[in-house]
């Protein structure tokens, strides 16, 4: 006897891999990670479930820095999430919530400037994680600072990274914000 083959049962159970596939990409995906500079400075969106140890283990990571508003803490368990996650496994965790200036976006003002400056050159913080909720709001302008005031990196490179970290180019906002950043930066 010949058995015919089901093609349903072919396409079920493709569709039954390709599904998997993209749910285990998705699962082991840290939203919008960046690596600014190995070793010392990575940015990212909300971390959740097994990114924290990933990040961990991974990348060594020694300080997370939360940048959300405080008012985004209220509204989901990612927070708890995140606080008795550090505390469990003694991870620093700052937090540098920076509020929303309708005349200058997202943009930080001088306090949060000097304060991850500040963070970024204490030896014991490195490497830093820097993260609001997806990774493109807040995230890139202090990046783009201690990129810039590090003498680690040229103006070029810096707005080359904070495209990728944006997944755009940036804005006349932007541009003057960084060009600001470099008076003296060759």
């Amino acid at each position: 006897m010949n058995k015919k083959k089901n093609p349903f049962l072919f396409w079920f159970w493709l569709t039954v891999i390709i599904l998997s596939i993209i749910g285990l990409v998705r699962h082991f995906h840290i939203k919008n990670f960046q690596v600014i500079a190995p070793g010392v400075l990575y940015t990212s969106g909300q971390p959740q479930g097994l990114d924290y140890t990933r990040l961990l283990y991974k990348y060594h990571i020694a300080t997370f820095v939360n940048l959300r508003y405080p008012d985004e803490h209220r509204e989901h368990n990612w927070y708890n999430e995140e606080i008795t996650w550090m505390r469990d496994k003694s991870v620093n965790y700052i937090e540098l919530p920076m509020e929303k200036n309708v005349s200058t976006d997202d943009i930080p003002d001088m306090n949060n400037y000097q304060k991850f400056l500040e963070i970024m050159n204490q030896r014991t913080n490195l490497p830093v994680l820097l993260h609001d909720s997806n990774g493109k709001k807040r995230v890139p302008y202090l990046a783009a600072i201690w990129m810039l005031k590090s003498g680690g990196f040229t103006y070029e490179q810096t707005v080359e990274k904070i495209k990728k970290i944006n997944d755009r180019p940036l804005n006349e906002e932007e541009t003057n914000f960084l060009k600001s950043l470099s008076a003296g930066v060759k």
